[in-house]
């Protein structure tokens, strides 16, 4: 978790650096040194790969979300030798995702004063005297909020992938750099849970929130801000009219039961996760992680344009992405400890020497299956998918809307990540 690359640990059969006998045969390697060039072409292959996979998602009417994306990062870990390493090393990664979705939905039933007016203070202090949002949409947007709007339309496609390309860099460190990838993902984790924390703490309402009568009307007996349009349905409609999908749209958060939280804009988790993608793909590809930098701006000038976020929550973003940057790496000595133990430096080693063109290097570890982890993995989280059933099916413990609706899913993500764990095991 710091910059400096330790020293791995030997794999039988592994290439050593610096070998002259192990240079005279590199060449006659199918994988050895694939160089720079290629490495930018992994790059844009799978950057397309994630782009066109959200083009089709959309034009289809479905949200893009991770679990839809990861399934065809897997198909690609299959292609290269690696399917059980990808479940062993995604599927935690995607547990606590969900766990984290689960919670947030959450964090607005706690009955804490939502935030509005003292967030419009800072955001005119920002916007020198008005509000940035006003002041994008007076520019660029004419009519009423229902007025056709291409840049709406635009700006939606970049606030749902977010979280698609963020990604995409992740499992090209995975495959390029397996170690900055757990970095990446610990992160990842930080940020989350922080942004829970603020969101259960400090309910912040957004800037269409704050525009509408009804919802703001405790706090200020009516709007608190006026000029303020919310673009997204504006833009949903320009999606449809565009791909012909007749206006429906499918999300995962219906799928899954997942609450959403109106009043989760501080900080905002559109602009942090493709600013923290930036931070560690720049550690991997110096060059290519600036179009990752453009990418988060288009992000943030689209989630402001649409009425979704205030600057000031961007701002608040970039502060946590690089807190949990630095936290992860240059943590404490027990957190990078523990980061190095989920990693596994001896798989670590065997990646890096088929890297090198050692090929079968993985398979050498002598790592197996663990039937008895991955069956109480799968035990545990078939008990969370009967409770989760029981509960939105017959209303069990008080339902979907009773926060012990978080204990089946948290039950299902736990034994999903036990399994994972028993994959690709000692």
């Amino acid at each position: 978790m710091s910059d400096e690359v330790a020293p791995s640990p030997a794999v039988p059969g592994a290439v050593v650096a610096g070998d002259a006998t192990a240079e005279g045969v590199a060449g006659g390697r199918p994988h050895a040194h694939l160089g720079r060039r290629n490495d930018r072409l992994l790059l844009v292959a799978v950057a397309s790969y994630a782009v066109l996979l959200s083009i089709l998602m959309i034009a289809r009417g479905i949200s893009v979300t991770p679990d839809v994306v990861v399934v065809g990062f897997g198909l690609a870990a299959l292609l290269l030798g690696r399917g059980r390493l990808f479940l062993r090393d995604w599927i935690p990664f995607l547990a606590l995702f969900f766990a984290y979705e689960l919670m947030r939905g959450y964090a607005d039933k706690f009955g804490l004063p939502i935030h509005v007016t003292d967030v419009v203070w800072f955001e005119r202090i920002v916007g020198l005297g008005g509000l940035p949002t006003v002041w994008l949409q007076g520019l660029f947007h004419h009519g009423p909020a229902t007025a056709s709007d291409g840049l709406a339309t635009l700006s939606l496609i970049f606030y749902f992938l977010h979280f698609p390309l963020p990604l995409a860099v992740g499992f090209l460190l995975w495959i390029h750099q397996r170690r900055i990838y757990y970095d990446f993902v610990g992160a990842l984790i930080v940020l989350s849970m922080a942004a829970f924390v603020t969101y259960l703490l400090l309910p912040v309402a957004p800037p269409w929130w704050a525009a509408d009568p009804q919802k703001a009307a405790p706090y200020c007996g009516g709007a608190c801000v006026s000029g303020v349009l919310h673009l997204r349905d504006t833009g949903f409609q320009g999606l449809a009219h565009l791909f012909g999908f007749g206006g429906y749209f499918y999300s995962y958060t219906n799928l899954y039961n997942i609450s959403s939280n109106d009043v989760a804009a501080f900080p905002s988790l559109h602009a942090a996760y493709p600013f923290l993608a930036f931070l560690f793909a720049r550690r991997a590809f110096p060059r290519a992680a600036w179009l990752m930098l453009a990418y988060t701006v288009c992000v943030w000038f689209a989630i402001v344009y649409l009425g979704e976020h205030w600057v000031v929550d961007i701002i608040g973003a970039v502060v946590y992405a690089l807190g949990a940057y630095f936290v992860i790496l240059h943590g404490p000595r027990w957190a990078r400890r523990f980061m190095e133990q989920i990693a596994d430096e001896e798989i670590e080693a065997g990646v890096e020497a088929e890297d090198e063109g050692e090929v079968g290097a993985l398979r050498r570890l002598g790592r197996r299956v663990r039937w008895a982890l991955v069956g109480q993995g799968m035990a545990i989280a078939a008990v969370g998918v009967v409770l989760a059933y029981g509960m939105d099916t017959f209303g069990w413990l008080g339902g979907t809307q009773s926060a012990l609706y978080l204990v089946p899913w948290l039950g299902i993500l736990g034994g999903l990540w036990r399994g994972a764990a028993g994959l690709f095991s000692r």
